[in-house]
């Protein structure tokens, strides 16, 4: 099974990361949230694309997607997602400096739980 919306996860993980390796500015925080931001929707995305290529009920939003996913054994730590998800939230709506400066700090991490993610679809999927 090789799914459009799971290509696009991992090739916005590779952005992701080479943001991340730049020396920080204001730029390169921006736009390292803004691609934090796209990364996120994509795995939630291909999350949903994935069930719905293996037939089973699909979800409708990013909390229930990363339930599904969870159940499925494709993350390990769902409360992590939900850290996430908020913080995507906050992103998109607050304008704030020290908030972006806060998660920029956060984005690491989160690059290897969105990694693992992928790595464990490609694993159980064979993609």
């Amino acid at each position: 099974m090789n799914t459009v919306k799971h290509q696009n996860f991992r090739q916005s993980i590779v952005n992701l990361d080479e943001v991340l390796l730049e020396n920080k500015t204001a730029i390169v925080r921006d736009s390292a949230i803004k691609r934090y931001e796209i990364c996120y929707e994509l795995s939630w995305k291909s999350i949903q694309e994935l069930l719905k290529n293996e037939g089973l009920e699909i979800c409708n939003s990013p909390k229930n997607c990363f339930k599904d996913a969870f159940k499925l054994g494709l993350i390990e730590n769902e409360e992590a997602f939900a850290d996430m998800a908020q913080n995507r939230n906050l992103t998109t709506h607050t304008y704030n400096e020290d908030l972006a400066n806060k998660i920029y700090a956060q984005l690491g991490d989160y690059l290897q739980i969105l990694t693992g993610l992928a790595k464990n679809i490609g694993k159980k999927y064979d993609i």
